[in-house]
């Protein structure tokens, strides 16, 4: 039977020897080579690379094989590589696009197939739909140019492209500065591509870079899933307090995204990190312009608009539709929930690596520890944020009879919070006024249906959450 290949909020992913065949990487990579051609960028090359999971190397040389069959030259990353390098590679080549292997947080057994646009940022929604349009249904119709023959024709160069990215983040921050800080840096790669990473960048000076889980183990040992949330990153923050370490800098699987442990070993919310970032920009470095974020983010941004004069643009879930906003409004920083966040002068891209080293920046220019600039930014709001969710997963075939019980509550209140509005435009969000918000809402990306919660009364956190898990039926 033909696998469907759909793409998700980022790329198509499904679980290895299920779905997640060889053929079927091919299939999905044919299906690029054609909207490659049907918008005239083949002759612009296309980026491949890939992460530290099980195979994937061997998936991005099976991508490389089709592309180079329809006749598209492909850079192929010497080694696994950092979604940012990869983005930031299409820019620096003048690429048409990029494949990049990766399932990013997911669990061990999965895998993906990320797409990327001339600009390295994520395809737009009906971008993917022309992508699905095109992939064939059988392996009769994939085009292939075995990997050896590819590079001997020059249709396939194995690439390097680190020096590249590691120049361009100089131009963003000085790397002397933090090299020479004279912190102690616990980092937390969680087993994937940036490993390695912050030594590069940062060693040799009196600033102390300490690693954990900086090997390949595609099982991801000692978390669930390498995605930068509690539980996944208890054992790095107990590891910070042990060490004495002023800070945690954690990135996940393939590097896109960022978490903060502070001083004393507490997870700073992916929702805290994306204010303390828009406040370093707009409060620090004194620069101006927009804001971009998802619907499931922050109310501290809008506080952060209007307190510096800046507009906020509030879009659906995923880099798919921040990734265009951005562009269109030339954003100073855009993110999500998950803790992905884009900055001005580089790709309208998640960078992990860049935000983690944004945050350095911060400390250092400040002289402050994480724990401070957390109550720096509620004493420049006036106000506390508290923020949480549950991730529950269930049958894909309830999808349908759980969307229609959801459509039809309309609750007036949630643990006896008035309901002031509800927003649909990806999900379900229940504005509770002055108190905050919550949403529920399916993954994009797999079977689990999440609720989550930002308010400004911490003992309204979990009431609210339970209320999110009745109105979807799970409780």
């Amino acid at each position: 039977m033909t696998t469907n290949i759909k793409f998700g909020t980022d790329g198509w992913r499904a679980r290895m020897a299920e779905d997640y065949t060889f053929d079927n990487v091919r299939r999905a990579a044919q299906g690029f080579a054609a909207y490659l051609k049907q918008h005239a960028l083949a002759e612009k090359g296309c980026v491949i690379g890939y992460d530290q999971r099980f195979q994937s190397e061997y998936f991005a040389q099976a991508a490389a094989e089709v592309l180079a069959g329809n006749g598209i030259h492909v850079w192929l990353t010497a080694r696994n590589c950092p979604t940012p390098v990869i983005s930031h590679t299409v820019v620096e080549r003048g690429a048409g696009g990029a494949i990049n292997i990766t399932a990013s947080h997911n669990p061990p057994i999965d895998n993906g197939f990320k797409v990327r646009d001339p600009d390295g940022g994520a395809i737009a929604p009906a971008g993917l739909k022309e992508i699905e349009a095109a992939i064939p249904a059988t392996m009769a119709d994939v085009q292939r140019l075995d990997l050896a023959a590819a590079q001997a024709q020059g249709l396939v160069t194995l690439w390097d492209p680190d020096p590249a990215y590691i120049a361009h983040l100089g131009t963003l921050v000085d790397l002397e500065r933090l090299r020479n800080a004279g912190l102690k840096v616990l980092v937390e790669p969680m087993w994937g591509n940036a490993a390695g990473w912050f030594q590069r960048l940062l060693g040799g000076g009196s600033t102390e870079i300490i690693e954990i889980h900086a090997e390949r183990n595609p099982l991801f040992p000692e978390m669930q899933r390498p995605e930068p949330i509690q539980p996944n990153v208890d054992v790095a923050l107990a590891k910070t307090v042990e060490l004495g370490a002023d800070v945690c800098l954690i990135t996940d699987g393939d590097a896109d995204r960022m978490g903060i442990g502070d001083e004393h070993g507490i997870f700073v919310d992916q929702l805290r990190v994306f204010g303390l970032l828009a406040y370093y920009f707009l409060e620090v470095r004194g620069e101006r312009g927009p804001i971009v974020k998802t619907l499931s983010t922050t109310q501290m941004l809008n506080r952060l608009g209007k307190r510096y004069g800046v507009p906020v643009y509030e879009t659906g879930v995923g880099f798919k539709y921040i990734a265009p906003k951005f562009l269109e409004v030339d954003g100073l920083i855009g993110g999500e929930e998950s803790g992905g966040y884009a900055f001005r002068g580089n790709v309208p891209e998640r960078d992990g690596i860049l935000g983690n080293l944004y945050f350095l920046d911060f400390m250092v220019r400040t002289g402050k520890t994480p724990a401070q600039l957390v109550e720096t930014l509620f004493e420049a709001l006036g106000q506390r944020y508290y923020y949480d969710r549950i991730d529950t997963r269930f049958p894909s075939e309830q999808r349908p009879e759980t969307l229609a019980r959801i459509q039809a509550a309309k609750p007036e209140t949630i643990a006896g919070v008035p309901v002031t509005g509800i927003v649909t435009l990806d999900g379900f969000k229940y504005e509770l006024g002055d108190v905050g918000w919550l949403l529920v809402r399916f993954s994009g990306t797999e079977p689990i249906i999440r609720v989550y919660c930002e308010l400004t009364d911490e003992n309204l956190i979990q009431p609210i959450l339970q209320g999110g898990l009745e109105i979807a039926g799970l409780k």
